[in-house]
């Protein structure tokens, strides 16, 4: 069998889904193939199921500061392991189900199968060829299991298998510290499940701010023990298994790998047909048009490994599926960078890192450390700090790093203001309510403003003149 389309999407996550109304809106040619499970990584596997043993894990914590605030018997609190996997898969299977029945409609558009290039515009999809006048790749990843850990498979958990179990184990080795690592392990700590983290790097959850990572080490370890600067070793023992990294050792039930996500790519035969790929065997794209050099292919969202956030993916589809879908190819505009680990408190990075600006001499830093910020004090989260990082020259906001509770929303305050090229001057002109948490974050511009001498200036430095 031999189809002909206008453009052909290689999988229907959220970066194919979200390139589909773009490309419907000039051609309803066209075709979504998807080899494995519908629903999206983030509803499935990601965001949405992990976010719901998050928040039932810190409603369980909780127990633990209400005797200072005068409500007794939180000690008498229990948790039930199986009925929360049961909520955590029920809320998750709605998740699923959003965006699967948005699916049904296109049913004589979809193709269950794996596809393979045999051209630069001809796919083999299960018996069929399809030649397209351009292809989108929205792939996806898959966990990474490193091929070392083969014999230890029994007790490997990643996410794609964490939220399908009926209950957890009493002990478990988190290898790899990462977003996932961090939000899972503190997680099932809080539900009382025995867990180490361990990680080869001397950082956790990708900060790059000494600062930062020395409190978020601080804070995080006091959930559970952090084994930082050593590869893990693993070693079966009468049904368990032995975990060894440094001086350090363990015997536990499962591991959870949480070494990230590797896209799905290495069977698409991208080689064969000529495409570029670069020293990690990834296919060579323009970031602004998600373009393989001169072919009609185009790739997005986590497929590409550029920006693996779904929000991201949903941008990486959109520009795709116009590109697609039109004869001109035009670069886009990306948005200012954010990511957020949703451990408590939350982890925050958003525009340039310290590990882009720390050897820019033009750079100013302020900061502010949460100890006594006076909404957290009161909410009992007063643990963290926040660094944000202007240009010495003109003042403008470049980025921020910080590990401070309700982090999630002052990361979108800060995005917005770096993309719209505010300056410290001008945020501090913003309006801040008493007493938010948002006051943290207003300290830290004060300090920054201190150092640049706005505050010597003249007039009101809060306030513009008529």
């Amino acid at each position: 069998m031999d189809r002909h389309v206008d453009v052909a999407i290689i999988g229907a996550g959220s970066a194919g889904l979200y390139a589909l109304p773009q490309i419907r809106r000039q051609t309803d040619n066209f075709v979504l193939i998807n080899g494995g499970h519908y629903g999206t990584t983030c509803a499935r596997v990601g965001c949405m199921p992990s976010k719901v043993l998050i928040q039932a894990a810190e409603d369980y914590h909780h127990r633990h500061t209400l005797s200072a605030k005068g409500i007794y018997g939180g000690n008498k609190l229990r948790v039930d392991i199986p009925a929360i996997m049961r909520h955590v898969r029920q809320l998750r299977d709605g998740f699923v189900g959003r965006v699967t029945s948005n699916m049904e409609r296109l049913k004589e558009k979809c193709i269950d199968g794996y596809a393979t290039f045999l051209e630069p515009n001809i796919l083999q999809v299960n018996d069929e060829k399809i030649t397209a006048k351009k292809i989108v790749i929205a792939t996806g990843t898959s966990p990474i299991v490193p091929a070392a850990w083969s014999d230890f498979q029994d007790y490997i958990l990643t996410t794609d298998s964490l939220f399908e179990q009926e209950t957890l184990p009493a002990s478990i080795a988190v290898l790899g510290l990462g977003v996932i690592g961090l939000e899972m392990g503190q997680a099932l700590g809080r539900l009382g499940i025995q867990v180490v983290g361990v990680d080869i790097l001397d950082s956790i959850g990708g900060i790059k701010d000494p600062e930062i990572n020395q409190v978020a080490i601080e804070t995080i370890g006091a959930d559970f023990p952090l084994w930082l600067g050593h590869a893990a070793e693993l070693e079966e023992q009468e049904g368990q298994v032995l975990v060894k990294a440094g001086d350090n050792s363990i015997l536990v039930d499962k591991i959870l790998a949480s070494l990230g996500r590797k896209p799905n790519i290495t069977g698409l035969g991208l080689d064969k047909i000529g495409v570029a790929l670069d020293s990690r065997g990834m296919p060579v794209f323009n970031p602004n048009t998600l373009q393989l050099g001169d072919f009609p292919i185009f790739i997005a969202g986590d497929a590409n490994a550029d920006r693996p956030i779904l929000h991201e993916a949903g941008d990486d589809g959109r520009i795709a599926g116009y590109n697609a879908s039109h004869d001109d190819v035009i670069g886009f505009k990306r948005k200012t960078p954010m990511g957020i680990t949703f451990c408590d408190p939350n982890i925050v990075r958003v525009g340039q890192s310290w590990g882009e600006l720390q050897d820019n001499e033009n750079i100013v830093v302020g900061s502010m450390d949460f100890k006594m910020q006076g909404r957290a004090v009161i909410m009992g989260k007063n643990k963290g700090m926040i660094r944000v990082y202007a240009d010495k020259e003109d003042g403008r906001l470049l980025g921020a790093e910080m590990i401070v509770t309700r982090g999630e929303h002052i990361a979108h305050l800060l995005a917005w203001a770096i993309q719209k090229q505010m300056t410290i001057h001008e945020l501090l002109q913003m309006p801040y309510y008493h007493p938010v948490i948002e006051e943290g974050l207003q300290s830290a511009l004060y300090d920054v403003a201190s150092q640049l001498g706005l505050s010597k200036q003249g007039g009101i430095l809060e306030l513009q003149p008529l």
